[in-house]
């Protein structure tokens, strides 16, 4: 990085983006991010294609020095032998920042075309910017709505993410945002030329908007400057990473990928343990884990967990899968049990820790249980389930109607805000489409109350168990 080069946080709000490798009748990465960020409502777009006069009702222009108006981002989908002409007219225009789709780079294993990236790199020092990749999807800024993904969630959020893989940047923020999450940032660094994990957690480590600091990295250029820049981010804030690359196939797909040599995964997991990192396995835990970290509020000082729904077979899977992940699931005293027979039946019911009662797929029931239950000393968590059981499974519009939600929504918002003790959601995805509908309008509006969903049990007690062990070891 060359001194008088942009700081991320000029790169991260640019004025203006030009778009080059569009296409009039295509439909490539490059009309992607034009409809993104069109759909976005950037402000000052610019397609650049000296072929076309116009693509997508949009004016078209020849070249980078063609366009009017100040441009500092650039999105390049050509042809790595055109790259050198193209940071060439980058550096006449004056832009901050240049990111390339483009692979076939040092990612191909050829001589030539790791030579032709370190040319860049001297054109990128030289012309003032820096260089996004290569092979990357590149940048994706809410609140600048810098897009590059048609259906992410444009509101900002307290959220980072990071990542070797284009795949996972794009996908990540669309699997949580059903979830609620939000992202305040999302890079997506390909083959690390110029901009790589090193200074993205240093840069996110300091980053007002960022509380959580997610990454999928397949292997680390500077393992000195790593190492330090873990050490600063996870003593400041959360950081969840998943390693890339922990097999033999895993390691050959990550130096084809990316051009990433791999460390050993004995290390790798040393040093996420010394750094109190929380190490995930895949993506799914990953959003998992976000959801237990933003929304499990006040995050858990214990592990004692009541288990809440109807059914008796899911309740005991309940228990299993919680025990397994490392939480407790304590039984209730006789006086609890008692004020719980208040209001639940005695016959087919179970009520010692599970709870399991047929009225609990009934909005009265189940705020009657949270506030009796949310009074036990050794219970902090208060997970409810759904979905898991026949009493309790989705389709009619039963769970999805305002009778049931509101007043439940209301209910666990009321007992997480009054007792301090966190309210967590297990839903059970249907597999047919016109259930399906339900379950997503209910897991939109416990999203929305900033209740966090877990689609499964054993998913739920793994996040739980990850967050946990993360605080107690934060002392």
């Amino acid at each position: 990085m060359n001194k008088n080069s942009p700081t991320l946080d000029e790169i991260f709000s640019p004025r203006g983006v030009a778009v080059v490798g569009v296409s009039a009748t295509g439909r490539g990465f490059a009309n992607g991010v034009l409809a993104s960020l069109i759909a976005a409502g950037f402000p000052a777009i610019y397609p650049i294609n000296p072929r076309y006069q116009e693509v997508m009702g949009m004016r078209c222009y020849p070249s980078l020095q063609s366009v009017p108006g100040v441009i500092d981002h650039v999105v390049v989908s050509i042809p790595a032998e055109s790259a050198l002409s193209l940071l060439d007219d980058c550096a006449a225009k004056g832009v901050k920042s240049v990111h390339f789709f483009t692979a076939g780079f040092s990612e191909s294993g050829l001589k030539e075309r790791a030579e032709l990236e370190k040319t860049m790199l001297e054109k990128a020092h030289a012309g003032g910017f820096r260089i996004v990749g290569p092979n990357c999807i590149g940048l994706f800024v809410p609140r600048s709505k810098l897009v590059n993904t048609i259906g992410v969630p444009i509101e900002p959020g307290p959220i980072a993410f990071i990542s070797q893989s284009g795949g996972h940047a794009s996908n990540l923020p669309i699997y949580g945002s059903p979830r609620g999450l939000r992202f305040s940032k999302v890079v997506s660094y390909g083959n690390g030329l110029d901009i790589g994990e090193c200074e993205l957690l240093e840069y996110f480590a300091q980053d007002p908007e960022t509380e959580i600091i997610a990454a999928y990295i397949e292997g680390v250029r500077n393992g000195r400057r790593f190492v330090n820049a873990l050490r600063t981010a996870s003593a400041r804030k959360p950081v969840v990473i998943y390693k890339g690359g922990t097999t033999e196939a895993g390691k050959r797909a990550a130096h084809g990928h990316t051009a990433s040599l791999t460390s050993s995964v004995a290390v790798f997991e040393a040093l996420c343990h010394q750094m109190n990192v929380i190490r995930v396995d895949d993506l799914d835990e990953m959003v998992d884990v976000l959801v237990a970290l933003h929304f499990a509020r006040p995050l858990p000082a214990g592990t004692g967990t009541a288990v809440i729904g109807a059914g008796g077979g899911p309740s005991v899977l309940a228990s299993d899968e919680l025990e397994k992940a490392g939480l407790q699931v304590p039984a209730l005293s006789k006086a609890t049990q008692s004020e719980l027979l208040q209001f639940l039946p005695l016959a087919g019911s179970i009520l010692i820790n599970p709870i399991d009662a047929g009225n609990l797929a009934t909005p009265e029931a189940i705020t009657a249980t949270m506030r009796v239950v949310s009074r036990v000393p050794d219970v902090v968590i208060l997970l409810y389930h759904l979905g898991f059981h026949p009493i309790s499974s989705w389709g009619g519009g039963r769970f999805a109607s305002p009778a049931f939600l509101e007043p439940t929504v209301d209910a666990m918002d009321a007992v997480r805000k009054t007792t301090g003790k966190i309210v967590v959601l297990a839903l059970r995805p249907p597999l047919n489409l016109n259930d399906m509908k339900d379950f997503l309008a209910a897991q939109d509006a416990f999203a929305r109350a900033g209740l966090p969903v877990f689609h499964s049990l054993r998913q739920a007690g793994k996040a739980l168990a990850h967050v946990i062990a993360w605080q107690k070891r934060r002392g």
